[in-house]
């Protein structure tokens, strides 16, 4: 198997292994990470993905927007946030002030998990379980290190368990300013960063009552660009 140079794998890990961590460059910012995922065997949803998506964006975006994992078109392009429920996203970053392409988007969870719908055609969206999401948590973790953002969007309930940790709730916790906890003592910084929690975009689009359910994001998206404005 051909990797990145960047890359150290000090000891294959078994079928079973689930963790991302010796697949992580020992140096190197943002384009040595994206190299080195793209060999990522760390949990076994890389085994019927297409791609790993890591996220797009510069090291010096104020803003970093997490979901949950890379969906079918995601999966087929190699880029996050580019089905529906991206362009959801930009419609709803628009109106709340936001510039797009001033964020840095990512994933909690970097391989498409799912499952075959009748027929074994369509590919249906499967959430990741607690262990994929942990084996993937180091991505998200260094990603968060060589961004150098103020706030931090959790883009539904996966992402905020990912951020904030297993008592995260959508319902109690969106739309406020809540404090990045920061597990990395490397990070030397002044400035506290903070996360904003809000409803994932597809679950907009799934929702029956979509116009109230678009105007939450917008509104918990606002909370994001006034902290960025106040910040600096």
């Amino acid at each position: 198997m051909s990797r990145s140079d960047d890359a150290h794998i000090d000891q294959e890990p078994g079928p079973d292994a689930y963790d991302a961590t010796p697949y992580l460059p020992r140096r190197g910012g943002l384009p040595a990470h994206r190299r080195a995922a793209a060999e990522c065997r760390g949990c076994p949803l890389h085994e019927n993905a297409t791609q790993t998506v890591f996220g797009q964006g510069a090291a010096t975006a104020r803003i970093i927007l997490v979901g949950e994992q890379p969906g079918d078109q995601e999966d087929k392009q190699g880029e996050p946030f580019v089905g529906p429920a991206g362009r959801l996203l930009d419609k709803a970053l628009t109106e709340a002030g936001i510039d797009r392409d001033t964020t840095y988007v990512t994933n909690a969870v970097k391989h498409f998990k799912f499952t075959l719908a009748e027929g074994g055609k369509r590919r249906i969206h499967k959430a990741p379980d607690l262990r994929e999401l942990t084996a993937c948590r180091p991505w998200l973790r260094a990603e968060l290190l060589l961004v150098h953002s103020d706030v931090v969007v959790a883009l539904g309930a996966t992402a905020g368990k990912a951020l904030l940790g297993r008592s995260f709730r959508v319902t109690k916790d969106r739309g406020t300013l809540i404090p990045l906890p920061d597990e990395d003592e490397r990070r030397n910084e002044d400035v506290e960063r903070y996360v904003v929690a809000t409803l994932h975009p597809s679950a907009v689009l799934r929702s029956n009552d979509r116009e109230a359910a678009y105007a939450g994001l917008v509104s918990d998206l606002e909370v994001a660009a006034r902290a960025l404005r106040k910040l600096h």
